[in-house]
């Protein structure tokens, strides 16, 4: 079975489990949405021609993903005169895959509502204790906020005795990789450290 809907100012043919590439449409990756304007269905040697649109003909689809086309680039110049521009643009488009061609007024059946993984949100909540497992509260350090403690984390420091046996040289290399460029001299983090390390 096929039909040609309209959606966008173009035509597509569309049978069951195509995917189509469309213009952008407003509708969240797994939603579904109907396309109501059908302009031809056939099934077979029977084919039926709408005056414009097919009456109760409608064609169900379920949206993969929101994107943009490679980029396009418009250059214009006018010769001698100094004039040139050039501008870029990328095209958004809509993927969706075709689940159903529905006749005779017939309404698309209800999707169940995808459960939530509870594994994911307990991950979400414990992601900030993860990434310093077995580690010490930085957060301890004077001027070491969230996003300063997250820096080093990532550098690989996670404990004060780290920072304690740090030399001017793996300061200095630490400041620059971190971007915490002053913060160890300013807060005074290894002598900082030296004495929470030894509590």
């Amino acid at each position: 079975m096929f039909a040609v809907i309209k959606t966008g100012g173009k035509q597509y043919t569309v049978a069951a489990d195509d995917l189509l590439k469309v213009e952008k449409l407003e509708a969240e990756a797994g939603s579904t949405i109907t396309f109501e304007e059908v302009l031809m269905v056939g099934n077979g040697t029977d084919t039926t021609v709408g005056a414009p649109l097919v009456e109760g003909a409608s064609v169900v689809a379920e949206v993969v993903e929101q994107g943009r086309n490679r980029k396009v680039i418009i250059f214009k110049k006018r010769r001698r005169q100094n004039s040139r521009r050039r501008n870029g643009h990328r095209q958004a488009f809509t993927l969706v895959k075709v689940t159903d061609i529905l006749t005779g007024g017939a309404k698309p059946a209800e999707k169940a509502a995808p459960k939530k993984a509870a594994p994911k949100a307990e991950e979400t909540a414990e992601a900030a204790p993860a990434a310093a497992e077995g580690g010490d509260d930085l957060k301890k350090l004077d001027g070491a906020g969230p996003a300063a403690v997250k820096k080093l984390n990532e550098a690989g420091i996670t404990t004060f005795a780290q920072i304690a046996a740090m030399s001017a040289d793996d300061v200095a290399r630490v400041e620059e990789e971190t971007g915490l460029k002053g913060k160890f001299e300013r807060g005074n983090w290894v002598e900082q450290a030296k004495e929470l390390a030894g509590n």
